[in-house]
C-alpha cells in the first residue's frame, strides 16, 4: 500500500513548476561602469558588480546601486509569470490536479524575476556643462549714430 501511495504522490507531483522550476531564481546585477556597490531591500549585498544572488521565486525588492563619483540608482525588481512556469502550472490539469497547482501557488515556481538581469547606467557627479552662449548680436552700419 505504501509503494501506491509514494507512487501516487510522484505521480500528482511530477507535471508541477515546483518540481520541474523550483522555488528560487538567480538574478544578476550589472553596471556600467562596473564595481559599483549593489544592495538588495532584502538585505543583500554585492560589493563589486557584476554579481549574482539567488532568491525565492516570490521575492520583489528594489536594488540601490551606488559608486564613489556617481548619482546613486534604485532599481525595483517585480515578479510576473513566466512562459516555463505557466505550462509547468498547466500540467497540474493533467497530472497534479488542485494539490499541485496548491503547492506551485504557494511556493512561487511558476514566477520569475524582471528584469533580469538588472542593469544600470551610472551618471557622473560634477560639472554640469555650461549651457552654450548665444554670440553677441552683429551692429548693423544702419544703426551706427551719424555725425
Amino acid at each position: 500500500m505504501k509503494i501506491i501511495l509514494i507512487s501516487a504522490l510522484g505521480l500528482v507531483l511530477a507535471g508541477c513548476a515546483t518540481v520541474t522550476r523550483g522555488t528560487t531564481n538567480q538574478v544578476t546585477l550589472n553596471s556600467e561602469p562596473a564595481g559599483a556597490e549593489a544592495k538588495t531591500s532584502m538585505g543583500y549585498n554585492c560589493p563589486s558588480t557584476p554579481c549574482t544572488f539567488e532568491v525565492s521565486r516570490k521575492a520583489e525588492f528594489i536594488v540601490t546601486f551606488s559608486k564613489s563619483g556617481y548619482k546613486t540608482i534604485e532599481v525595483p525588481v517585480a515578479t510576473r509569470v513566466a512562459g516555463g512556469g505557466a505550462a509547468g502550472f498547466a500540467g497540474n490539469v493533467l497530472i497534479g490536479g488542485l494539490v499541485g497547482m496548491g503547492v506551485d501557488a504557494a511556493t512561487g515556481s511558476t514566477l520569475e524575476h524582471f528584469p533580469n538581469p538588472v542593469f544600470v547606467t551610472l551618471q557622473p557627479i560634477g560639472k554640469v556643462a555650461p549651457p552654450p552662449r548665444k554670440p553677441a548680436p552683429k551692429a548693423n552700419p544702419a544703426d551706427a549714430p551719424q555725425s
